[in-house]
């Protein structure tokens, strides 16, 4: 099994990429907007992907967050509030604000699950700062690291209720970053004891089985390599001092924050401890060049990658989707907040 998790470029599979996905049999797919038209051809595709090696477990991912992040789209599918709009409610009333986010993300989820989606990769657990860049913004949970933590922790829940796998992201903290890691590579000057409070909702969650690392430079830690490919960060801080034993995938490791060809960057953050490269646009010789420059699948990643899949389920009993964003609803207007 090839470490990486690929994109595909359309709303079906073309020859090319079913021959080499049945090939290289990637760790799993993530999906974008362009790969989601409607129901009916989201789960067509979705279960093409798994009859390719026959798994019925299989990393189906997507970036379904709410707010601007969202590839599933209105009208097919329901519009889901930014992490900001939680943050609002948690300065008011902290116990309905978890209630409420849990409800969403258990809704967001059964959205997921109809179309043969597994993972989410949400959620931000970045502490947010006014002076930073927007690329984080009002996708975060908060400006306390307890708050961040707290509502993090109701998302995971709501998701995993709906059997859908969430994901710890940006690990060690996206939260303080002037630049868009999209475009530059962001630095992060603060010293290492200022750097506790990013790492604390990661730590706080650190027993959930999946995570994604942030491609930042944190000189405190290492003035040479960015997270993402840095052996220093892995292994003391994300897997050292936050305690983090789940599978780690690199962030979108095509993100202009990284230098070298996508084979290149992907080959230096395995080496440096990653699990699993995150390749997101579905360009042929990008991922023929990883699997190529990538060995086998490690044991280690092998034992991890099988910790997801153990938590990926089927829905729990309890109220339908339009009970729980009604619930949702109901919580924020409640404290005068517009959904």
């Amino acid at each position: 099994m090839t470490p990486a998790i690929f994109g595909l470029s359309g709303p079906t599979l073309t020859a090319e990429e079913r021959a080499f996905f049945a090939d290289a049999d990637p760790a799993g797919y993530i999906l974008f907007a362009r790969n989601c038209v409607d129901r009916e051809q989201l789960r067509a595709l979705t279960d093409d992907l798994r009859a390719i090696r026959g798994r019925d477990r299989l990393i189906v991912s997507i970036d379904q967050e709410g707010g601007r992040v969202a590839r599933m789209k209105p009208p097919e599918w329901q519009r889901y509030p930014a992490g900001e709009v939680f943050d609002r409610l948690y300065r008011v009333a902290p116990a309905s604000a978890i209630e409420a986010i849990r409800v969403n993300a258990e809704a967001m989820g059964r959205d997921l699950a109809e179309c043969g989606i597994t993972v989410d990769f949400n959620a931000p657990l970045d502490v947010r700062r006014a002076y930073t860049d927007d690329v984080i913004g009002d996708r975060a949970l908060g400006s306390e690291p307890l708050q961040v933590a707290a509502l993090g922790r109701g998302m995971l829940e709501g998701l995993g209720r709906a059997g859908i796998v969430g994901c710890l992201k940006h690990i060690p903290g996206h939260g303080r970053a002037t630049a868009d890691s999209h475009k530059e590579m962001p630095v992060v000057h603060a010293v290492a004891a200022e750097l506790e409070a990013d790492i604390a909702p990661f730590r706080a969650l650190a027993h959930h089985p999946l995570g994604m690392t942030c491609h930042l430079m944190f000189p405190a830690w290492d003035a040479e390599n960015p997270a993402t490919q840095s052996p220093t960060i892995i292994r003391d801080v994300i897997r050292g001092a936050i305690g983090f034993d789940g599978l780690l995938l690199t962030d979108d490791i095509d993100m202009q924050a990284l230098e070298g060809s996508v084979p290149e960057r992907s080959e230096r953050a395995l080496a440096a401890g990653c699990d699993i490269t995150l390749n997101c646009w579905g360009r042929m010789d990008d991922m023929i060049g990883i699997a190529e420059r990538n060995p086998a699948m490690p044991e280690e990643t092998a034992r991890r990658l099988d910790r997801v899949h153990a938590a990926m389920g089927t829905s729990q009993e309890g109220l339908e989707s339009a009970e729980l964003l009604a619930k949702r609803d109901a919580l924020l207007t409640a404290a005068g907040i517009a959904v």
